[in-house]
């Protein structure tokens, strides 16, 4: 049997909880050769990852390293953090239409896109309807396979950053997991960074969407 041939890999917001378990996974996944994460402040050394710092206001269009044989992007705050729907929007939405094109252009085939649970261009929720926009605008970018990751709450290590909506969602998701239906229960961020990697390591062709109870997968 042929080995299966190794790959490059660009992970957008490698600071967060679901980005930094991407980067220590594809770190140390024999498949992959080279990681790029573009960050706003530095990330720890190691010798295969490659890590620009960068202002997603002002992005280094013509910067080599746009070209990957994957995006994975876990880019994404809170309106509380945001400070206002407008600057939501901005992170959630175009900084990621904004990255994928680069990479589109640059000749990256496969995206990964860390979205949510509920995500519908159309909702109510200014959340909710952001992530579904911000789906519907990658697929028309024509990537060869983008894969939407649509987690519940997200159970992992303590935040940096206090939400209050999360934390109070958690802790009923504990109180009362028995009762929970499968779609809803809280899953953790080294889980969907699990399944991110897979989807990126074994791309299908098209649109594909990973809902919330299909997220547990061996890596």
């Amino acid at each position: 049997m042929s080995e299966q041939p190794t790959i490059s890999v660009l992970i957008l917001g490698g600071t967060g909880l679901v980005g930094s378990h991407l980067i220590q996974l594809a770190l140390g996944h024999p498949r992959i050769k080279h990681v790029i994460a573009p960050t706003r402040r530095p990330l720890a050394i190691h010798e295969r990852l490659h890590n620009p710092l960068i202002d997603f206001d002002a992005l280094p269009s013509e910067a080599p390293w746009w070209e990957a044989d994957a995006v994975l992007c876990a880019l994404g705050t809170t309106r509380r953090l945001a400070g206002s729907q407008e600057q939501f929007r901005r992170v959630d939405h175009d900084y990621v239409l904004q990255t994928a094109a680069l990479a589109r252009h640059c000749g990256a085939p496969v995206f990964v896109f860390n979205s949510s649970l509920g995500a519908d261009a159309n909702s109510r929720s200014l959340y909710l309807r952001t992530k579904g926009e911000t789906e519907m605008d990658l697929e028309a970018l024509g990537f060869s396979a983008l894969t939407h990751v649509r987690p519940s709450l997200l159970n992992g290590e303590k935040r940096t950053d206090f939400r209050p909506g999360e934390s109070i969602g958690l802790w009923l998701a504990r109180r009362f997991e028995p009762l929970i239906p499968a779609r809803y229960k809280a899953v953790s961020t080294r889980d969907v960074a699990v399944t991110m990697l897979n989807a990126a390591l074994e791309p299908k062709q098209g649109v594909q969407v990973i809902e919330s109870d299909q997220i547990r997968r061996p890596l």
